[in-house]
């Protein structure tokens, strides 16, 4: 589980770069990141996985409005869904101000033996 903090920063990171390198713009920082839960059932069969969440990060830096987007196991989805909620991150900024974002964060589940 101690490399799945570091993979969904450096995915979050790259898929926010780009948006914001064309504006004058920060985005989203985490400041605390929760681990989900894995699965019991799927951790005893090996099985991986990626839950896509969309999400928005409010003025405050606190995630609301989780959804799915996409999912590699439904069983993997409320996991993902329960921790996201308890990140807090460091608030998107335009022109120095906090703003609203919706953003897409891939949460993994990686299986190590």
């Amino acid at each position: 589980m101690s490399k799945l903090v570091p993979a969904v920063l450096l995915l979050l990171t790259a898929l926010l770069t780009p948006v914001f390198a064309q504006s004058k713009a920060e985005p989203p920082v985490p400041v605390r990141t929760v681990p989900p839960d894995y699965p019991d059932e799927l951790r005893r069969d090996g099985v991986s996985g990626l839950v896509m969440v969309k999400c928005t990060i409010d003025e405050q830096g606190n995630v609301s409005g989780t959804e799915v987007e996409k999912s590699s196991n439904a069983a993997f989805e409320k996991p993902a869904l329960n921790a996201l909620k308890k990140w807090k991150f460091k608030p998107a900024k335009q022109d120095g101000t906090p703003v609203a974002i919706k953003v897409s964060i891939p949460i993994k589940f990686v299986f190590e033996s």
